[in-house]
């Protein structure tokens, strides 16, 4: 039949993985007691009339586990990028020595390893929501389609793939929270 309807389920999978990839940025961006320089990417700066990524201001560094440096390339703006850093939440205090700014990690303790894993809870809840939020659109594609005339076995088939990915989706969050929380609280 030339005139079935389908539904794209590649894109709802490719919008279900971009919340993924969301998610592992998240994650990464989780202080877990080794340095990264991940840690750093989310935390702007205003420099120059606009707010900017401080990994854009300096070359970001993690010379050894417990320590990254960021080497600040305009003199002018160590102190806003380490009050930046300082504002940022990551419960980090930085050290200045001239254009170069350290940051020691410190060991977590187990209050603020539980803390963190409430955050990578709240990260992969998140992620959660924004696959559901794309299986409603993809639910919501089947039932227009409906109306303009798709079997009810053509229904049942369409809905049956996108809670497929859905589940398949989920899943791979579930994972990667037990994953982050396990590497969290490992001491």
């Amino acid at each position: 039949m030339s005139d079935e309807i389908e539904i794209d389920t590649d894109d709802l999978e490719r919008r279900m993985d971009g919340a993924m990839t969301a998610l592992k940025h998240e994650f990464a961006s989780l202080r877990t007691g080794r340095a990264s320089a991940s840690m750093v990417e989310p935390i702007t700066a205003e420099a120059y009339g606009q707010t900017t990524p401080i990994n854009q201001l300096g070359t970001v560094n993690v010379p050894e586990p417990r320590m990254v440096t960021i080497n600040i390339w305009d003199k002018g703006l160590v102190g806003v990028v380490e009050k930046a850093i300082r504002e940022s939440g990551l419960g980090i205090n930085p050290q200045t020595n001239g254009t170069i700014i350290m940051l020691p990690i410190p060991e977590l303790n187990e209050e603020r390893r539980k803390e963190l894993t409430k955050v990578a809870a709240q990260y992969a809840e998140h992620a959660r929501v924004a696959i559901r939020n794309v299986r409603r659109d993809g639910m919501d594609q089947i039932k227009k389609a409906k109306s303009n005339g798709m079997s009810e076995d053509d229904v049942k088939f369409w809905e049956a793939e996108v809670e497929e990915i859905t589940k398949k989706h989920i899943a791979v969050v579930d994972k990667a929270l037990e994953n982050k929380q396990a590497e969290i609280m490992q001491v």
